[in-house]
């Protein structure tokens, strides 16, 4: 599986230093974030997120912080994936007023206040702590309080999609994360992860995993993209595997964001892989697999997270669906196969006009 994309092993701003092209230097991947997102001096195609997600057994959870320029969102959500239950709260902030992300993430704390909801997203260098309080649609209060962790040497896949020198995409993915914490709604409280847990240190109790979506860039008005992602303990007990693909949205650009986490050590995949499903029928099986047979995985979905908007010339529709992983991956580094069975994660279709 290994790639033929140029390795960055050291900080780069992803834009000339006028900010509105993509700079040659900054093409490439990452096994941590290098890129200084020094988007500046055009308006309207510029989009800056975060997003995490936190994978607990039947409990998922997320939360979204996210400036597209015209306008903003912040949103909490969360689902019982065991009884189809879900809920949360979204505020949409006009022209992205009382948002900002740095040019380097994670080196700013990410806080928002409004009368329904309040978020804070505050790193250090051993992690990331995830709070936030919320009035559910019916009134009922939510709070959230977690702890991802960023265990030593711990990779991500980081890598900039080049559609143009005017349209480009830097992500930084993160999976495998150990997590843990408690969501509250009203008078009941649900625990998840164990304190403590690392990458290579099976925890006492049941596992949680944390995901960190990144983005920073120009996009064109009209995308659609996959992304998926998951994490668990392989079938031998002893590995704990991320996965990490992406689809449609870099095709021909030379550049993916597939790879696989192995112990917390990636295995980047450069070539577009193979989605298998059915968009009318998104609870059917969701197969991702390499042409070449090195990674064959299938997600059987149990739960559906659409939504749709049209609102005049923006729209978006989304099947994001929860479920477990089966399969196989191959480790680069032993040329070792690994069998997965049953582990958390979840898959995506994004139609979008932005």
């Amino acid at each position: 599986m290994a790639t033929h994309e140029r390795e960055i092993t050291e900080p780069v701003d992803l834009c000339t230093p006028d900010g509105r092209r993509l700079n040659p230097l900054a093409k490439g991947w990452s096994r941590t974030p290098q890129h200084r997102a020094n988007l500046q001096g055009v308006w309207g195609r510029t989009k800056r997120w975060d997003y995490w997600a936190i994978l607990a057994g039947d409990l998922a959870v997320a939360i979204t912080y996210g400036d597209v320029e015209y306008l903003g969102t912040v949103a909490v959500w969360w689902a019982d994936l065991r009884l189809g239950t879900s809920g949360g709260r979204e505020v949409v902030a006009p022209l992205g007023r009382g948002l900002a992300l740095p040019d380097v993430p994670g080196t700013d704390p990410l806080r928002f206040r409004s009368a329904h909801l309040d978020v804070d997203l505050v790193d250090d260098e051993r992690g990331t702590t995830l709070t936030a309080r919320w009035d559910e649609p019916d009134g009922t209060p939510g709070h959230l309080h977690a702890r991802v962790d960023l265990p030593e040497g711990h990779e991500s896949v980081n890598v900039v999609i080049p559609w143009s020198d005017r349209r480009f995409q830097f992500t930084s993915k993160h999976q495998a994360r150990p997590a843990h914490g408690w969501l509250r709604l009203g008078d009941e409280e649900r625990s998840f992860g164990e304190a403590g847990e690392s990458a290579t240190e099976r925890g006492g109790g049941a596992p949680a995993w944390g995901v960190l979506d990144v983005g920073r860039g120009r996009w064109p008005y009209a995308t659609r993209w996959n992304w998926g992602g998951g994490a668990g303990r392989a079938t031998d007990e002893s590995t704990v595997v991320g996965l990490q693909f992406g689809g449609r949205w870099t095709v021909g650009t030379g550049f993916t964001e597939n790879g696989v986490i192995v112990d917390g050590r990636v295995s980047k995949i450069g070539a577009e892989l193979r989605w298998d499903y059915d968009w009318d029928h998104p609870l059917r099986p969701w197969r991702v697999h390499h042409p070449d047979g090195s990674l064959d995985v299938t997600l059987a979905p149990v739960h559906d997270r659409h939504t749709r908007i049209e609102a005049l010339v923006l729209g978006t529709e989304v099947h994001q669906v929860f479920g477990t992983w089966s399969g196989h991956v191959t480790d680069d580094d032993t040329g070792r196969r690994i069998e997965v069975a049953a582990i958390p994660g979840f898959a995506e279709e994004s139609r979008s006009r932005w």
